[in-house]
């Protein structure tokens, strides 16, 4: 790795900038280039009818300003074009955007494909950079000027037969990089040809064509061009960011605070190379802060299912806010968090949302708060807790936690992840199945009005099937779990006291069931577990609780 090769782009030095105290307020104008810059970095290019596909789903989305293609350099980007005007497929209020180089025959074909169009944007470029006028064009900087100038007549003289309105944008190519003091010169003899005021705007397009420095440098760059246009009035100042360093969020964020009015992307950061700047990305950052991102993000699983099926391209796992895994937890601790914050968030009621690990509300997003914790072998107790409950209203005991998670550690570490039923499985084999070695058959519980001593008011009559065998047993006591544990201490078959007892309702309404736990222990070698019961009457859950419990213990 031969890192003395490389070197520095000396682009810019700043010495006053005022970008690092600014923050973003509003969402920019959105500029989806998914259907041109998206689309020609496709193994496979979209058809006219995943283009179609993808652009009722921008126009669903709320984008306002769609670059649909390159219609004078491709055939079908051409049929596309003219599919959306003569479908009426374009709404009132969206732009569409065309791509053209700066030549005569090939602005002419753009003109021809937007023919019946209302509001376009004819979006022209030639490269700016030192390396691209040395190496590609072998051009002065006056020649590389004129290539823009001549472009932007050309457009200029065509409009004036054009039935819609035209606006223009000019991208000086490669402008990360190209001396700013140049791209400026460039920018403003393109205005000065279109003759822009501040009623009949240019939007002027700053990509970070190849990214090549870090964010903090492209601010510079962007807060120098905005703070020296002659009448920035004039100027929709609009930025193009890449991904080739993996900034490329973070570079859009900044210019925006550095005076960029407009951001063009894609939809999950699709594009050449490492991609364009990821638009959804971007949008649900501004969300996280109370910020309107001024789209349509409700519903993230329709985009992603609409975008991997007109680009063939999965969404990573791990991609931000999309992404499958993003708002699970698979740590221990993490999942505790995540399980005590939601419950917070939910009793306190909240005006804000504050959980831990997760930044925003997974349903904001469409999103299932089921998918919020998986369990696999790095998984601690609160999350299988959680889970539990969650999915199927089981509270247990904070103390049972520990207890049933390590039945749950065992299950992972043999299989790796497994899922909430396999939870709830494994569950109710510990708990709610288990009749070995003692079964419960029958039992009577009833006041004992008879006696007066103090402690002995409820008696029970319970039958126990043990070894093949049915035992009858018959004890008083202080309500029906005493009065079954005295029974069982006269059976002289275990030898227990119950150290802890909770119960809640499963569900609501007359039809709910409820849930017992009980914490027994071996008085004879001090082991302790808990037993849980299911029924609709709540002494019969609790007394098969104690029943699961010693069969737990007795196994």
């Amino acid at each position: 790795m031969n890192y003395k090769k490389y070197k520095k782009f000396q682009t810019i030095k700043l010495k006053e900038r005022t970008w690092p105290d600014k923050e973003i307020q509003k969402a920019p104008i959105w500029c989806s280039v998914d259907l041109r810059d998206g689309n020609q970095a496709l193994i496979n290019p979209m058809n006219v009818d995943e283009k179609i596909k993808m652009f009722n789903l921008l126009v669903e989305l709320g984008f306002k300003e769609i670059e649909v293609g390159f219609p004078s350099a491709s055939q079908i980007e051409f049929e596309f074009l003219r599919t959306l005007v003569d479908n009426n497929l374009i709404p009132e209020d969206v732009k569409v955007q065309v791509l053209t180089q700066a030549r005569p025959h090939l602005i002419e074909r753009t003109f021809e494909a937007l023919e019946g169009v209302k509001e376009a944007v004819v979006h022209i470029y030639n490269s700016t950079s030192i390396l691209q006028r040395d190496v590609v064009f072998n051009m002065s900087k006056d020649e590389i000027k004129a290539i823009a100038v001549d472009g932007t007549k050309l457009v200029k003289e065509y409009t004036k037969n054009f039935n819609g309105k035209v606006y223009l944008e000019y991208s000086p190519e490669s402008f990360t990089g190209t001396e700013v003091d140049y791209a400026l010169e460039i920018c403003e003899a393109v205005l000065d040809a279109w003759g822009a005021t501040g009623e009949e705007k240019v939007i002027i397009n700053l990509p970070s064509t190849v990214e090549m420095d870090t964010p903090n440098v492209f601010a510079d760059q962007i807060e120098w061009m905005s703070s020296n246009f002659s009448n920035r009035d004039r100027v929709i100042l609009s930025v193009h960011p890449h991904n080739d360093r993996g900034t490329g969020v973070a570079t859009a964020e900044l210019s925006l605070m550095a005076g960029a009015d407009r951001v063009e992307g894609t939809l999950f950061g699709n594009g050449e190379r490492t991609g364009n700047v990821d638009i959804i990305n971007l949008a649900y950052n501004m969300f996280s802060h109370g910020i309107d991102p001024e789209l349509k993000l409700d519903n993230i699983n329709k985009i992603i299912d609409v975008y991997e099926k007109c680009c063939k391209i999965p969404v990573h796992i791990r991609h931000p806010y999309a992404g499958e895994l993003v708002f699970t937890a698979f740590s221990g601790s993490h999942q505790d968090a995540i399980n005590k914050g939601m419950k917070k968030y939910m009793e306190r009621g909240n005006k804000y949302w504050e959980v831990p690990y997760l930044p925003i509300d997974p349903s904001d997003l469409g999103r299932e708060y089921e998918a919020l914790v998986r369990i696999n072998s790095q998984s601690g107790k609160g999350g299988v807790a959680f889970v539990l409950e969650s999915h199927y209203g089981y509270k247990m005991p904070k103390k049972m936690h520990k207890e049933f998670g390590a039945v749950i550690q065992k299950v992972t570490e043999k299989c790796g992840e497994i899922s909430p039923k396999v939870i709830m499985d494994k569950f109710s084999e510990e708990y709610l199945a288990i009749e070995e070695p003692f079964k419960l058959v029958k039992f009577k519980v009833e006041d004992n009005d008879n006696i007066e001593t103090e402690g002995n008011n409820t008696k029970i009559n319970i039958t126990v099937s043990y070894k093949g065998e049915d035992k009858t047993f018959k004890a008083n006591g202080n309500g029906p779990i005493d009065s079954l544990k005295k029974a069982l201490t006269n059976s002289k078959l275990v030898e227990t006291t119950i150290l802890d007892y909770a119960e809640h309702s499963l569900g609501e309404g007359s039809e709910a069931k409820a849930a017992a736990y009980v914490e027994v222990k071996r008085t004879d070698n001090g082991n302790a577990t808990f037993g849980v019961g299911v029924d609709s009457n709540i002494t019969v859950a609790s007394i098969k609780a104690v029943f699961s419990a010693i069969n737990r213990l007795y196994k």
